[in-house]
């Protein structure tokens, strides 16, 4: 499947995911479930919290992505090619401590370097939905939010193939 059928299709998902939400407009008022209030005839919950009776979303990088990153990096690495930014040091090319200040369903920290994917590879990948690009940070490669820097998802520990 060529890149831009793969665009307009998930483009074309993402547009049918919107519409077939609850229109309140032409819906009968929802039974709001105790806990929760009403806001313009449409039932809300705590942050984060699924409302019932509207679809939710998962964003992951797929497991055929996953694989394919792993065996970009895995060549790199076994062909001794180091990421940018990191000394050759017996430890699957992380410095210390680098990997372990990002967590899933945080904020990238501001002071931590990243790295965007290499050209190449990114052809080989589905593409982020938008307003979600992939990066790497020292051997891990992130599913990150852009205005929010939320890492989404990861592929870690890249250079302990």
């Amino acid at each position: 499947m060529s890149t831009r059928l793969r665009r307009a299709l998930i483009a074309t998902l993402t547009c049918l995911a919107a519409l077939s939400a609850v229109n309140p407009a032409s819906a009968e008022k929802p039974d709001v479930p105790p806990g929760q209030a009403k806001r313009g005839g449409v039932p809300t919950a705590a942050p984060g919290a699924p409302v019932p009776g509207l679809p939710t979303v998962t964003i992951t990088i797929s497991p055929r992505d996953q694989f394919t990153i792993r065996q970009y990096f895995g060549q790199q690495f076994a062909s001794g090619h180091c990421p940018p930014g990191l000394a050759k040091k017996n430890n699957g090319y992380l410095p210390p401590g680098q990997a372990k200040k990002w967590g899933l369903g945080q904020p990238l920290p501001g002071g931590l370097p990243y790295y965007p994917l290499p050209p190449d590879l990114l052809a080989r990948l589905l593409p982020p939905p938008a307003g979600y690009q992939y990066i790497r940070v020292a051997g891990d490669v992130l599913l990150m939010a852009v205005g929010s820097r939320m890492i989404i998802d990861a592929v870690r520990d890249l250079g302990r193939l």
